[in-house]
């Protein structure tokens, strides 16, 4: 069901708003861990190896993908906050087309370039087969990644939040009852884990459909989806590529350190990258959810903007702040207690080596979320006021500090694993001092427009 922003209180319609974001983002967390837990308990930390190996370079597509929708929906969302219905329409369905022919050709692509690609990352030779299967058969799907995104964008930017969780919960329950019996069952090891995460997000889709059919007659367009005009997907990428290349700037960051892990797996084995990638996923329950916040402040910020609501915006980015410091401050008491049982999720019993190197890192950066909680929530306030080459920019100097500082601490340094936690931080404290005088410049200069 579609909302309205521009009117109401502005705390609770945040929280209920960013409550649904957050949990569908925890699930969207657990489709992808459970791949990571099932293969590594069950294959072993080869496989685990193998699936953290293709994840950074997946991620990157996928994120691209998201980012252009994400992009799309703010968008949207001030075509709804100013009830321009006619081309919030067709906004909807450009981006639509134009987003499914993107799909079929990165897929084509990526299938041809997957072990290429890995080799120019330094995957170790025991653990490239299965990464390339992996990323195969990922790819195959990849137009089901690209429908759920933008359908959930769209209900978002019309301020609906919840329904997209809904369908995210039934898409994470299959992908982990799939991974049982591909992976478990079947014994199909790294392959069956990836063609039970396609089959779960075909699935998710279907169900997202038959839903907008049925609920959402705002996007019941019937011919209308075939309306494509040259000059809003100009709009639309020129707006969209700005989000899309910040998620892939995240990625290539990733990317980056992924292949400084695995030449130190190189030296330490393969435990070294096993627990790189578990880490990852236990980092994403915590930043995962401050993204969301940030996410449901920009859809905020945005309706409020079209609408044309100067003051109701600037007290919408401070409730964002507030959810923002409180959940951080939560979820750094969790992860800290309890590293080590969430790392033994992720391996067999006499993985001992990997455990102890990943708790080593979490009981460091547990310190540190409230870091990443301001840089959302900064980012947000900026995407919710259309100044999106200001987060592009920002992202890249924390990646760009967050690769060089890895190298030096891991490489030159010989650190050790929990160094890892500190290249994290450097990258976040150059994207603060770059954002934040940015962000009171321009709202000096907002309030003397004011």
């Amino acid at each position: 069901m579609a909302k309205d922003m521009t009117t109401g209180r502005i705390l609770p319609q945040l929280t209920t708003f960013a409550i649904p974001l957050i949990l569908g983002n925890l699930f969207q967390i657990l489709y992808n861990a459970a791949d990571s837990m099932i293969v590594g308990r069950f294959v072993g930390d080869g496989a685990l190896a193998a699936v953290g190996s293709a994840g950074p370079i997946m991620n990157m597509v996928i994120l691209f993908i998201s980012g252009m929708c994400m992009g799309a929906g703010v968008l949207m969302s001030l075509l709804y906050g100013a009830k321009n219905t006619a081309e919030l329409e067709k906004q909807i369905s450009t981006t639509m087309l134009g987003g499914l022919l993107f799909s079929v050709l990165i897929s084509a692509a990526m299938m041809l370039l997957a072990r290429p690609v890995l080799l120019l990352i330094h995957t170790q030779e025991e653990i490239i087969g299965d990464a390339v299967t992996y990323l195969r058969i990922v790819f195959c799907g990849l137009i089901f990644t690209f429908i759920y995104n933008f359908l959930a964008n769209t209900l978002r930017a019309l301020g609906d939040s919840r329904t997209p969780l809904y369908f995210l919960i039934i898409s994470a329950i299959l992908n982990v009852l799939g991974d049982l019996f591909f992976v478990v069952a079947l014994d199909w090891g790294v392959g069956g884990s990836a063609i039970s995460t396609v089959l779960s997000e075909a699935l998710c889709c279907l169900f997202c459909v038959v839903y907008i059919k049925l609920r959402v007659p705002l996007l019941c367009l019937g011919k209308k989806w075939l309306v494509f005009e040259r000059r809003l997907l100009t709009k639309t990428f020129s707006f969209g590529i700005t989000s899309a290349l910040q998620q892939m700037c995240v990625q290539l960051g990733k990317i980056l350190v992924q292949s400084i892990i695995n030449l130190q797996g190189a030296v330490h084995g393969v435990a070294f990258i096993a627990a790189y990638t578990a880490i990852n996923r236990v980092d994403d329950f915590v930043l995962s959810p401050e993204h969301s916040i940030a996410h449901a402040t920009t859809t905020f910020l945005a309706q409020n903007r079209g609408a044309g609501n100067t003051e109701r915006m600037k007290r919408g980015g401070l409730c964002g702040i507030l959810l923002e410091a409180v959940f951080s401050l939560a979820a750094s008491v969790v992860i800290f207690f309890a590293a080590e049982p969430l790392m033994r999720q992720f391996v067999k019993e006499d993985s001992v080596e990997v455990v102890a190197l990943g708790v080593s890192y979490l009981r460091v950066i547990a310190f540190m979320y409230i870091m990443p909680a301001l840089t959302n929530i900064v980012q947000g306030i900026f995407r919710g006021l259309g100044e999106l080459k200001v987060t592009l920019a920002s992202t890249i100097a924390n990646m760009a500090s967050r690769v060089i500082a890895a190298y030096l601490l891991l490489t030159v340094m010989d650190k050790g694993f929990s160094a890892l936690a500190w290249s994290n931080f450097w990258g976040w404290v150059v994207m603060l001092a770059f954002e934040v005088p940015l962000l009171v410049r321009y709202l000096r200069q907002w309030q003397k427009k004011a």
